[in-house]
This record gives C-alpha cells, structure tokens and sequence, in this order.
C-alpha cells in the first residue's frame, strides 16, 4: 500500500510528547510535563506516550520498566536495538502512570559526526566539535526522528501528533519536515535563547526587539548554532506556540515566526488545596518563620512579630532578569517611607536564591543554638515552677491557703541560669544580612546592591533582610522548612522580572492564596491582568515594567509594598482569600484545554482531507466541546473576568480568533502580508468568519520540502510521502482557500 492510499484516523489521534526534562529534571520544563501528566493520560489513556533522554543516574527510580503491548511499537523499537540504539520503555512513576520512552543519546555517539554533516547538507546548521549539549541535542534529535520515520511506517492507520518543547528536543522537527515523515508536529517555546542572554545585558529589551540583527547577536554570545536549532524547529513545526502573549511577541521578532497561539502553564491545583484550611496552614507555618526570626535577630529583637510582615522573592539567580536590583531598591525606599511615617510595622525580606556559598555562618548558627538553649532553660524552669506551685497548694490544706511568692516558686539557682543565657544573647554586630558565607562575597552583586542601600538590619530600620543563597528544605539547620511551606507562612511573594516567559513563583503564590506583584513582562502577569479587571483587589499586583521608566517602575512597586503594609490583619485575611478563589485559572483541568486546540490545529493542517469531504464540505467535528469559559465554582461580585476572550483558559478564542494579532496590551502583531504571493510560504492564518462558523484555512505548504537524510538511519524513501501524494494535498489546500475566498456566505450558506 502506498502512502498515498493511506488514511490516518484524526479522532483517535496517537500523542508522542517529547522533551529534553521527560523523567529528568532539570529546571521548569520537568515541573511543566509532570503537572500536565494527568489530564493529558485522561484524554488520550494509552494513546499517550511522552520521550527524553534516557539518565541512568536518575531513570531507575523514575521509570518503571515494561513491554509494549503496541505490536508496531514494539517491533519498531526491536528494529532501533539491532541497530545499535538502546532505550528504556515503561511507565513514568508520576500521578497518571503515562507510558514513556527514554533513549540513550551514548549509545550513538559513533555516528554524531556524520549526523553533523548530514545537518549541515540538510539545513546549513554548522556545529562546533566541543560543545557538549549541542552534540547531544543532535543525537537525541537525530534518534527520535529514526523513530517516527520507523514508526508511521509500520502504523498506518492511526494520526500521529509530536509535541515537541524547547530546542534540546526540537531537532527533530525539521528532520521530519524534510524526511516527508507522515507525523504532524506541534512545537512549543518556554523561552527564546537569544532573549535570556539578551535580557541578561543591559538593554533596553522589548523595546528595541524589532531592531536586533539576530544572526550578528547569537553569534557574537557564541550560540549562533543553537539560535539556528531553535529558528528551523518553530517554522518547520506545523503549529508553534509559546506559553506566554509576552514570549509569543519575542519569538515573532527573535524566532522570525508568529506563533498560532499560547499554551499557559497550569499546576496541579488538588496538590496545593486546602480549602478553608489554607488560612491554619499560613499560620502555623508562619510561626515557624517566627522561630528562625527570633534566632536570626537575637541581640536586636526589638521588634514586635505580632506585628512583623514576611515578604520573599525566590527563583535563579539571575540578578537582573528576576528584578533583584528593583526589588533591593524598592525595599530600601520602603524602609525610608516607613521610617518617615512613624510606622510600628516590620518587614523582614528573604531573597532566597542558590549561590555558590562555603557553608553556614557561624553566626547564624549561633543565633539559632542560643535561642534553643534560652528555650530549653525556660521551659526546664517553668517545669520546676509548676511542681513548686503545685506542692504549695496541696500542703496549703484548704483552710490556711496561701499563695506563693515569687521568691518561693524562683530559686536562686534558677535565676543563675536564666541570667547565663540571657547574657548569652549579647551581640555586638548588627544581625546577618546572609546565612552562608559566599564565595565570591566581594563581588556578589545581591550583597553589594545591599551594601549601596545600606540595609544593614540595625535596629532603626522597619526593613530588615535576610539574603539565603541555597535552595529550602526541612533538614536546614537554620531555616528548616520546605519551600511550599515557607512560602505559606510568607505574606507577600515578590517578582519584579524583567525576563520571565511564564514564572510558576508568583502562579504557586496564587493557589497557596499568598497575594504576589509580578510584573507585565512576566507570562504570569500578562495572563493574569488579560484575564481579571483590577487583579491588584484580587492580591496580584502588577508592575509595569514595559510602558515606564525605571524610575517609574521602582517607585509603582514601592507605592505597592507600601500599600500592602498598611492594610489591617483583616483586610490581609480578606485578601488571602480572595487570592486563594483564583487558583481554577490555573489548573491543568481548564489550562490543558489549550494543548488539546493546538493539538487539533496540527492535525487539521496535516489532513485537511479529514475535516473537508470530496465535495468542500467541512466533515462535522465538535471542535468546542468542554471548552466553554472557565469560572470559578462560587463567583460572588469579584473578581471580575475580562469578557475579551483574550488567553482565558478553555476559551475557544485563544487559537481560533483570527490571528492578525495576539491583541493583548502587551502584544500587538505587525501587518500580515496582503497580497497571495507573499501569503504562500507566510505564516499560517486562522479564519472566523462568524461565531458558530466552522474552521477553514489555509493550511502550510509542505511542498518545498527537499528529500534529504537517505544515508542516515531513519532516512530514505520508503518511508516518505511522494510527490504525487503532495501534489494532492497542494490540490485540496488551493480548493479549500478558494471554498475561503467565496467569504462568510460561501462558508455558512447551509447555516
């Protein structure tokens, strides 16, 4: 049977997800794909399987070995192992239990450096001999494409669909574009690599996105060959999306496509819920915070933690991109704004972001051991009194009764030992401003933006900081708690980032119902802000870092720290739960809607035949089941939801709008190309021609795909489409633009 007789079943679609973070982590992607597990395996089952690199230090514990029970599966891998290629097949031990498949990027290293020429006669992608996470990124791309190639070649009945994140994993791509490998493919972005190293600089960023030379700027940061990885996977893949409006605008001018649409990152909400309980869980996690404060601050504790607030940013350090240097400065001018109005309040800061560091100070250490002894003493102490106390009342006999003074129930040895411990706290130094002794403690730039502001938590100041360079956990002899439960006993998390495609800090902040400011460059902050009306009542400030100065920005996020500190204990408790309510925006039950409309897209584009009957008929298919909007399960008057259909999950708008532009106030797309010279090899447009009317469009052209890769393993013609089967396809997408052309009543006359 030729491929061209073959007809690939699009409803019961195959799902092969691939990623360089699939069982390995490494940074967000692996928090993204281990989330997204379970509503993905509820929609497609074992339809489902996810690929990576196969890491034998960390796999054995992840992954539970098995057969495939796909004949075509298994004698596809079969046929990879007699080849050479070793692989790890069974189910991900993650909440859902997908299927998955790792591969062993060493066992084919012998053939990296033809894999190299074979790329540079394919795309003109040079590749220098020594960098090592490019070399493996070939490989890895290079061994799943083999896989598709051998795979679709076997299973002809069912569509297959790649999913494809970040450039480690998306070399496959354009292998499969030019093989003519009978798979559509979906690739998404979380970030752009030219953007973090670009952002990372001292450059005026968004705003002169549309003027950088991107070929002179990858070159001159030596990544012009993964720039060139990355630019051939988003336009080789039939849909590209990115995870956020702001990311999406980056890659139009970075990447040199418009992306068709944006998939935000969801979390497992059931994980964080704690209903009506979340408040308890803030305060005992808060008192927690209490008992490292006190230790931290002996000898300076002078200040009431009743009345103390806990603000916290945390993330890489990436001093410049996560907004460290706005937030060291609001903080100072917060202190002198306090200061100035007499306030009682505290506010101690934590910046909690790993460092190279030596060990713990010794003062810190100190804090906490004298602390602990002061406690054991007293509570030891309150044991002896209590005995006493209640000796004296018994041989008080009832009728002669006597209270006791305090001389009777304080001994002399007692006081001794109180005395030695409260002379113990003594400290002639200010508190620490960092637990760690740092490596490069001179020229951190934390420490010596705090040593500019001189934050030096004397006495004086309403601003304290605590600079914590290592990742939380519950063994830390000083500051022993899990991130999630810090950040529960925190009262306001704070992310002023100039560079953030999504960022999960502020996201996990909202579902703990611990209010956030993030900013209108972070992926967050723009979904948040096109999604609610005033999200600064609901607990999500947002600084404008875009459409101000500097200045501007430090002074708006000052005016919010300020304003956070003056609200009462119960305004505060309000607003916890009023943050808490919004944690269904971002659950993968509603967010994972969004993959299912780029999955459908791809395929759409793929085998327009499937959805257009002989006669130019749109086949019926319910393209908006469970896709209506999204509201919280109790919606009193607030918050209230922007009605513009613009990136609210489930809402059918985010990829079937018509797609001139993104249309949030971050993201305005230039014109697209009038004339249907320029539109055929242009980027794909989305058509709407009325509510209710069913999706026609013009589908990318496969056809100047060049056969390629037939000496490499996975290549050759057998298993491509032919000409004559491209021709048909070419046939079918000129009668559906012409069926697009007629306008709405050529679409919509049966209706």
């Amino acid at each position: 049977m030729s491929q061209s007789d073959v007809k690939r079943d699009v409803r019961n679609s195959l799902l092969f997800e691939c990623a360089w973070e699939v069982a390995n982590k490494v940074g967000g992607i692996y928090t993204v794909i281990k989330t997204k597990v379970p509503v993905t395996v509820s929609e497609y089952g074992d339809r489902y399987c996810l690929i990576g690199p196969l890491s034998y230090k960390t796999a054995p514990m992840e992954v539970e070995a098995q057969e495939p029970t796909d004949p075509h599966l298994a004698s596809t891998l079969d046929a990879l192992r007699s080849a050479g290629v070793k692989c790890l097949y069974g189910r991900w031990l993650v909440e859902g239990s997908p299927r998955v498949l790792l591969f062993d990027t060493g066992s084919q290293y012998s053939r990296l450096d033809e894999w190299k020429g074979d790329l540079w006669n394919l795309a003109g992608i040079p590749t220098p001999p020594n960098d090592h996470e490019t070399n493996e990124t070939i490989v890895f791309g290079y061994i799943v494409a083999w896989f598709l190639g051998e795979y679709v070649a076997r299973q002809l009945s069912v569509a297959v669909v790649a999913h494809f994140h970040e450039w480690q994993a998306g070399l496959a791509i354009p292998l499969c574009r030019k093989r003519h490998i009978d798979v559509t493919t979906v690739f998404t972005t979380h970030a752009t690599l030219l953007g973090r190293y670009l952002c990372a600089g001292s450059v005026d960023f968004y705003n002169n996105l549309q003027y950088f030379d991107v070929d002179h700027e990858a070159g001159k940061r030596g990544i012009y060959h993964r720039y060139c990885i990355e630019r051939s996977a988003a336009h080789c893949a039939d849909v590209f999306t990115t995870v956020s409006h702001i990311t999406a605008y980056e890659s139009e001018h970075l990447l040199k496509r418009k992306p068709d649409g944006v998939l935000p990152n969801g979390l497992n909400v059931v994980k964080f819920q704690a209903m009506h309980e979340f408040q308890n869980l803030h305060a005992a996690a808060k008192a927690k915070i209490h008992e490292f404060a006190r230790g931290h601050f002996y000898g300076h504790y002078d200040f009431d933690l009743e009345n103390t607030l806990y603000m916290f940013t945390a993330g890489r350090y990436e001093y410049r991109n996560k907004g460290v240097d706005m937030f060291i400065e609001s903080l100072a001018r917060l202190n002198f704004r306090l200061k100035k109005s007499g306030s009682k309040t505290t506010v101690v800061a934590f910046i909690i972001m790993p460092a190279a560091t030596h060990s713990y100070t010794i003062d810190a250490l100190k804090g906490q051991a004298v602390t602990k002894q002061l406690r054991d003493t007293v509570t030891e102490i309150q044991n002896k009194i209590g005995a006493r106390l209640f000796d004296h009342a018994m041989r008080s006999n009832g009728e002669h009764g006597t209270l006791p003074t305090p001389e009777d129930l304080l001994s002399d040895e007692d006081k001794v030992l109180l005395k030695r411990r409260i002379f113990a706290l003594k400290r002639n130094a200010l508190p620490p401003v960092t637990t760690h002794n740092m490596a490069e403690d001179a020229a951190d730039p934390i420490l010596n933006q705090i040593r500019r502001v001189q934050l030096f938590n004397a006495s004086s100041d309403r601003v304290k900081v605590v600079f914590h360079p290592d990742f939380l956990n519950s063994n830390n002899p000083i500051l022993g708690m899990d991130y999630e439960e810090f950040v529960r006993g925190c009262h306001l998390g704070v992310f002023p980032s100039y560079y953030e495609p999504w960022g999960y800090t502020p996201a996990e902040c909202t579902v703990m119902g611990i209010p956030s400011i993030t900013t209108n460059l972070s992926g967050f902050g723009c979904f948040m802000q096109d999604l609610i009306e005033r999200p600064q009542d609901e607990g999500c400030y947002i600084v404008d870092r875009r459409s101000q100065s500097v200045e501007d920005s430090v002074s708006q996020l000052t005016d919010n720290m300020f304003a956070f500190v003056t609200k009462t204990r119960r305004q505060r408790i309000n607003q916890r739960n009023r943050v808490e309510r919004l944690s269904p925006l971002l659950d993968w039950k509603n967010l994972g809607i969004e993959y299912s409309k780029a999955r459908q897209l791809a395929l759409r584009r793929a085998y327009p035949d499937a959805f257009y009957g002989a006669e130019g008929e749109e086949e019926e298919f319910d393209f908006s089941s469970g896709m209506e909007r999204m509201m919280p399960n109790s919606v009193p008057a607030s918050p209230r939801f922007k009605m513009s259909g613009i990136a609210t999950p489930g809402d059918i708008g985010t990829l079937t709008e018509e797609m001139q532009s993104l249309g949030t106030s971050d993201y305005r797309g230039y014109g697209w190309p009038a004339t249907a010279d320029d539109e055929e090899e242009g980027y794909p447009l989305l058509k709407r021609a009325c509510s209710g009317s069913p999706l026609v469009m013009k589908v990318r052209s496969r056809a100047n795909s060049v056969m390629s890769g037939a000496s490499t393993p996975g290549g050759g013609k057998s298993n491509s489409l032919s000409e004559g089967d491209l021709r048909k396809a070419d046939a079918a997408l000129s009668y559906v633009h012409n069926v697009q052309g007629d306008g709405v009543n050529g679409i919509n006359g049966k209706h």
